[in-house]
């Protein structure tokens, strides 16, 4: 498929460009659609999803603002019409672990009658550096709703590896693809080896989640997001993914990137001394 026939939503997000260099390396091509992209894709516009996926054969799908939320079961089954006519073939979506509202989500896909796969991952070690966690952590105080489980956070590297071996191993084809880091970390162990790398002490501050996202409002979260962080610490983070996979293993041959590794990685783009320069901090 060299010819524009595989395309990524959300190219610009954490796994969708991980996704788009892979494929591009290995000659694909792919079609990165957005809201922001030549051809737009937005999730909050159906009028432009066939202009954006015809003539794609494959395509990658990241949901936005998270696939917890109730609105996303209605919009894959949208999608899945759409797919079916424009004439795609395979679908690879992005899922969340432990999340009820994903799940649903997945099912739709799943029993779409389509080539399907779903990647169901657990928490990007990204979020600490690419996401809404980048500013606190340069502060040198994040502040989040209190967890409750430790989690074996994966780096976002490895989920676009799975992504592309699901798309180029025809063997790995209607399989749902659970993928998850080596090791059970706590937010505070995070913290902690973030400091250790960066060199200079960063708190960690958990807050009950009404307190968060009441402070958090009043700096402007809109309800939607408020409602999904709430989910995510209080729902996804109760202990029920205070578990491992072997999945990544599996599928490449090799151990999932450890916390530590994404750190040597991270520290050439040296994001959070960035940050806090750039806030005077």
């Amino acid at each position: 498929m060299k010819d524009n026939s595989m395309a990524i939503i959300g190219a610009q997000g954490k796994t969708g460009a991980r996704v788009m260099k892979k494929l591009n390396a290995l000659g694909l091509n792919p079609r990165g659609l957005s809201r922001h992209s030549e051809v737009m894709f937005d999730w909050a516009r159906r009028d432009t999803w066939v202009p954006a996926l015809t003539g794609v054969k494959a395509l990658y799908v990241t949901y936005y603002p998270d696939l917890a939320v109730p609105q996303a079961e209605e919009d894959m089954s949208a999608l899945v019409a759409v797919a079916k006519q424009v004439g795609i073939d395979h679908l690879v979506l992005l899922s969340g672990r432990g999340e009820e509202g994903a799940q649903r989500a997945e099912q739709v896909v799943i029993h779409s009658g389509l080539r399907w796969n779903v990647v169901r991952a657990s928490w990007f070690m990204q979020n600490f550096s690419e996401s809404f966690m980048v500013q606190g952590i340069a502060a040198g105080n994040l502040v989040l709703p209190e967890p409750n489980a430790t989690e074996p956070f994966i780096d976002a590297e490895d989920i676009a590896d799975v992504v592309v071996a699901a798309f180029t191993q025809p063997h790995l084809t209607d399989q749902l693809l659970e993928v998850t880091g080596p090791e059970l970390l706590s937010f505070m162990d995070c913290v902690e080896k973030i400091s250790a790398m960066i060199g200079r002490k960063v708190e960690f501050s958990p807050v009950p989640v009404e307190a968060y996202l009441a402070g958090a409002k009043a700096q402007g979260l809109p309800d939607d997001m408020a409602w999904l962080i709430n989910e995510l610490f209080v729902n996804v983070l109760d202990g029920r993914n205070e578990s491992i996979t072997d999945t990544v293993w599996q599928v490449l041959g090799r151990p999932a990137r450890r916390f530590d590794q994404y750190l040597v990685d991270q520290a050439e783009a040296s994001i959070w001394c960035q940050s806090q320069e750039s806030t005077g901090g």
